[in-house]
């Protein structure tokens, strides 16, 4: 049974103000609901596992939001995510970390799980990543000493987009700085547009219109391994 980890946020706002925030849901079900489709079955966990916070919960305007969100077996995961010291890491095939602005508080720094990720990846295991996401892979550092992004080709949401969104005054730090110094390279393409950068195992997204795509490569190079 090919099986994915996905890995949220338990951080409930955005960075120390009391806006509330967490993970981006269309970020995640737009994902799940590809994953659904090719019959990948899939964790949902936290730091601390337990309930999760979500926002950007459209179910007027967005099919698959509301789709995804009113199944039950997802509402039950979101409720009772999985705490990082209860996964092994060797069930599964693949990690996604979805966005929002709640992991560059907590997953975006978190040793437990970066050391997780970079077991997977050794073992020969997939990581992806959309928008906020990839936050979470500066972290990884490999066996080696490496940081995992030091030769990786990435990308993740850009600074005009958080210029965009009014957010570029209150996030933690500025992810486009962060992946730009970290990784090997860089990449980006007008705020808004559908990116997905795909580098050997490392499959990452640029903002919420890469959601789908990112869920479509990683279910090809799953069904393709």
């Amino acid at each position: 049974m090919t099986k994915v980890l996905i890995p949220v946020s338990n951080h409930a706002t955005l960075g120390e103000t009391d806006q509330p925030n967490g993970t981006y849901a269309p970020e995640l079900t737009h994902v799940i609901d590809v994953l659904s489709q090719h019959g990948l079955e899939y964790d949902i966990a936290s730091i601390k596992g337990g309930e999760v916070p979500l926002y950007g919960l459209d179910v007027e305007n967005d099919d698959i939001n509301r789709r995804v969100l009113s199944d039950p077996g997802v509402s039950s995961q979101l409720s009772k995510t999985l705490g990082v010291n209860d996964i092994n890491i060797e069930d599964y095939d693949a990690i996604f970390y979805p966005g929002g602005f709640g992991l560059l508080s907590d997953l975006a720094n978190n040793k437990e799980f970066a050391a997780l990720a970079a077991k997977h990846y050794e073992a020969g295991g997939i990581i992806a990543a959309v928008c906020h996401g990839p936050a979470a892979l500066l972290p990884i550092t490999l066996s080696s000493g490496d940081k995992l992004l030091s030769s990786k080709s990435v990308t993740g949401f850009t600074r005009e987009e958080e210029i965009d969104f009014g957010t570029i005054n209150d996030i933690p730090f500025l992810l486009e700085e962060a992946l730009t110094r970290g990784s090997a390279r860089y990449n980006k393409v007008q705020p808004w547009q559908e990116l997905v950068v795909v580098d050997g195992r490392v499959i990452t997204g640029q903002n919420p219109a890469s959601a789908h795509k990112v869920g479509v490569t990683l279910a090809e190079l799953l069904n393709n391994q």
